[in-house]
């Protein structure tokens, strides 16, 4: 927050912000959604937090080397951007598919008898190549698409209660955090713990967990608990170690649920490359560390998981495959994070903690926010009303008779737009057996219906602000 309030002083015309969200709490990140929502500056923000995302971008570039120029633009919301995103995904996949298609028919006919050699085409022969070329180059988008294969392990345990905690209070430093909390953790439990920073959410964590002891009240642990922690900052990977041994200590091969894998095939399954092996853990990055360290958490068979910010550095992809194999895992999950949208999705309820030591349970996150919200007087909240002085904001000036036509017709004319683009996509799948020269002028009509649209939503939104919306 005081990064963010030096670069405010500044009064920027632009403000850039790589991951501003990270380290912020969900009451912080509420906080500048408002401030960028209601700024009169521009800004471009690089972030993976899906709900922020949503609430404070209307135009929206992915990096990937998925895509043709390694990237994929699209003005609209984040779930806009995501439909327009996966329908070009699929339409690339059916490209491939008939260009590869298209390659295995022109490998039979080079491979003809030597006799009928001399009279192939040179052209043809040119050809091919071209279209093994295009092959390699789909191969390598639609790779590079994958996402990390987290899977956790759950025991198979039917105890109902895992973990129990009875009148359980803490505090730390002369400062209560939680105070009378009674809980139970049954097979799944998703739990997820909210509250200011320093309010206390990773300590309650470490007292469910039992790695520390309770001021009152009593934590109890089923017997033979197999319970397995990711703890924020990661400080349990060792920054010296290759990557081949963080990810098998003691042999080439790992034991995954009764089958051995080679360790460059585990690698693999959370995306890092067989030149990456003997790289130091310290010279990964934030994001790849956090796959070292989920993989190596899912070796170890669990009944219940405490997990703290493993969603930091985390790109998408990855976040929504930890999401998914959480859902799946049949134990307890206790979970602190704040990413809103993996928190939402996930949890069965949440305990907030308002930093003053008390301690409630509610049905979901934006209960949680609201009572915050409503319980923090102005003096402890940011406020995100008037972020720094700047001059006044000219008045809209008013359409033309000409453009309040547009105006009006522009909601009809992206109908019509998007209609266009539904009906291309269906020459595209149409094509998908009809030869190259097909699917490619088919893929290039789709492109130009979809920056038909792109073109409208901007002049859209040029509209609106001229017009004061």
């Amino acid at each position: 927050r005081l990064a963010l309030a030096r670069e405010l002083a500044r009064e920027p015309d632009v403000l850039l912000l790589d991951e501003p969200t990270n380290h912020l709490d969900l009451p912080g990140v509420v906080w500048l959604e408002k401030l960028l929502r209601a700024a009169p500056f521009g800004y471009l923000v690089a972030t993976h937090d899906r709900a922020f995302l949503r609430a404070v971008a209307d135009d929206i570039m992915e990096v990937s080397r998925s895509y043709p120029g390694g990237v994929f633009r699209a003005t609209g919301g984040y779930d806009a951007f995501a439909d327009k995103r996966d329908d070009f995904l699929e339409g690339q996949a059916q490209q491939r598919e008939a260009v590869a298609n298209q390659v295995r028919r022109e490998t039979d006919w080079l491979g003809r008898k030597e006799s009928a050699q001399r009279r192939k085409s040179r052209s043809r022969i040119g050809e091919a190549a071209d279209r093994r070329a295009e092959l390699a180059e789909l191969d390598v988008r639609t790779a590079a698409r994958g996402a990390a294969g987290i899977d956790f392990a759950g025991t198979g345990r039917q105890t109902k209660k895992l973990v129990t905690a009875t009148g359980i209070a803490k505090s730390l430093g002369g400062k209560p955090l939680f105070n009378g909390l009674d809980l139970i953790l049954s097979p799944g439990t998703r739990l997820g713990l909210l509250g200011p920073n320093g309010g206390g959410k990773s300590t309650l964590l470490k007292v469910l967990s039992r790695e520390l002891d309770p001021d009152a009240g009593t934590v109890t642990h089923a017997d033979g608990l197999r319970a397995v922690t990711f703890e924020q900052g990661r400080s349990s990977l060792d920054p010296t170690v290759p990557l081949r041994r963080a990810l098998s200590p003691n042999s080439e091969m790992v034991m995954f649920r009764d089958r051995q894998l080679h360790v460059g095939g585990w690698a693999k399954m959370f995306l890092f490359r067989a030149d990456q092996l003997d790289i130091e853990i310290g010279a990964l990055s934030g994001g790849e560390q956090a796959r070292v360290r989920i993989a190596q958490l899912m070796l170890k068979p669990a009944d219940v998981l405490f997990l703290d910010e493993p969603t930091n550095d985390l790109d998408i992809p990855a976040l929504e495959v930890l999401e998914d194999s959480l859902a799946e895992f049949p134990g307890a999950v206790v979970l602190v994070s704040h990413d809103r949208e993996l928190m939402d999705r996930l949890c069965t309820s949440v305990v907030g903690l308002d930093g003053r030591g008390g301690a409630s349970v509610y049905g979901s996150v934006g209960q949680w926010l609201t009572d915050y919200a409503a319980r923090t007087t102005p003096a402890e909240a940011p406020r995100a009303e008037k972020p720094a002085a700047r001059p006044a904001v000219p008045k809209a000036k008013k359409l033309s008779y000409k453009e309040q036509q547009e105006w009006d017709g522009m909601e009809a004319a992206v109908m019509v737009a998007e209609a266009a683009v539904a009906a291309r996509q269906a020459e595209v799948e149409a094509a998908a057996t009809a030869g190259h020269a097909a699917i490619t002028e088919a893929c290039r009509k789709l492109d130009e219906a979809q920056a038909a649209v792109e073109r409208l939503y901007a002049r859209w939104q040029e509209l609106e602000a001229r017009r004061g919306g």
